[in-house]
C-alpha cells in the first residue's frame, strides 16, 4: 500500500506537466481561432467602412454636378495639363504668349494683318540673306522644314467640328421650340449678360480674360474644391428656394396648354 502511494506521488509531477502542456496547446489554439475571427471581422468591417465612405463620397455635392476629376472635365491630355499647371514652364509660356499678343493688339494698337505682314517680311528677309551668305560665311544654309497636313488629321478635325456644330444646332432648335422654359430663360439671361460685357470691352479683351480665367480658376478650384463645393451647395439651395417662390408667383400663372399639346404630339 505504501509502495502504490509512493509510485503515485512519483507520477504526479509528470502528469501535471503533461496536463499543463495540453492546456497551453488548447489556449494557443483558442487564441489562433480568435485572431482569425477578429481578423475576419476587422477586414469585413474595413470593407464595410470603405463602402460607406464611397457611398458618402458619391453623395457629396459637386459644382455643376461634376462626377469626374477636374483634369478629366477639361478633356484630359496636354490641354488639361496646361490649364492645371502640371508643367509650370509650359503653362507660364502659353500665358505669357497670350499676354504678349493682347499687349500688342490692345495696348500698342497693332492690327492683325499689319503685324502678320511685318513678321513675314522680317522672317523672309532673314532667311533670304542667310541662304545667300552661307557660302561666304562658311555656315550651313537654314533648314526649312517641309510642312504637310496629313489627310487623316484634317478629316478627324472636320469630323469633330461637324459633330459639335450639329450638337449646337440641336440645342438651339430645342431652345427655340419653347418646350423648356427654364432653358429659354437661362439662355436669354446669358445673352443679356454677354451683351452688357460686350458693350464695355471688345472681343480681344474678352478672349484674353477668358484665357486668363482658364489658367487660374480650374487650378484654384482643384486645390480648394471641398470648400468651394460646400459654399456652392448652400448657394444652390438658396437659388432653388428663390426660384420656387418665383415659379409660384409668376411662372405657374402662364398658360401651358399649347406646350402640353406639342409634347403629346
Amino acid at each position: 500500500m505504501q509502495k502504490n502511494e509512493h509510485t503515485h506521488t512519483l507520477k504526479d509531477p509528470s502528469m501535471a506537466e503533461h496536463e499543463g502542456q495540453r492546456e497551453s496547446a488548447a489556449e494557443s489554439l483558442v487564441d489562433k481561432i480568435t485572431e482569425k475571427i477578429n481578423g475576419h471581422d476587422s477586414s469585413s468591417s474595413s470593407d464595410s467602412d470603405n463602402e460607406k465612405f464611397d457611398a458618402v463620397k458619391s453623395k457629396i455635392f459637386r459644382l455643376f454636378g461634376r462626377e469626374k476629376p477636374v483634369h478629366k472635365v477639361l478633356g484630359g491630355g496636354k490641354p488639361a495639363d496646361v490649364f492645371l499647371w502640371r508643367n509650370t514652364k509650359i503653362s507660364a509660356g502659353v500665358l505669357g504668349g497670350a499676354t504678349t499678343v493682347w499687349v500688342l493688339f490692345e495696348l500698342l494698337g497693332y492690327h492683325l494683318i499689319t503685324l502678320v505682314c511685318y513678321l513675314s517680311i522680317f522672317s523672309l528677309a532673314v532667311l533670304f540673306l542667310w541662304s545667300n551668305t552661307s557660302d561666304f560665311l562658311n555656315k550651313p544654309p537654314p533648314k526649312i522644314p517641309e510642312v504637310v497636313l496629313p489627310e487623316k488629321c484634317v478629316r478627324e478635325v472636320a469630323s469633330v467640328l461637324r459633330i459639335e456644330i450639329n450638337r449646337g444646332f440641336a440645342v438651339l432648335r430645342d431652345i427655340a421650340s419653347g418646350r423648356d422654359l427654364k432653358k429659354v430663360l437661362a439662355v436669354i439671361a446669358g445673352l443679356w449678360v454677354l451683351s452688357l460685357i460686350g458693350s464695355c470691352i471688345n472681343i480681344l479683351t474678352l478672349l484674353y480674360i477668358s484665357f486668363v480665367l482658364l489658367h487660374t480658376v480650374p487650378v484654384l478650384y482643384e486645390k480648394h474644391e471641398d470648400q468651394v463645393d460646400a459654399y456652392s451647395e448652400k448657394a444652390w439651395i438658396e437659388i432653388k428656394k428663390q426660384y420656387a417662390v418665383f415659379d409660384e408667383k409668376y411662372l405657374s400663372k402662364i398658360p401651358k396648354g399649347a406646350l402640353k399639346g406639342e409634347k403629346k404630339d
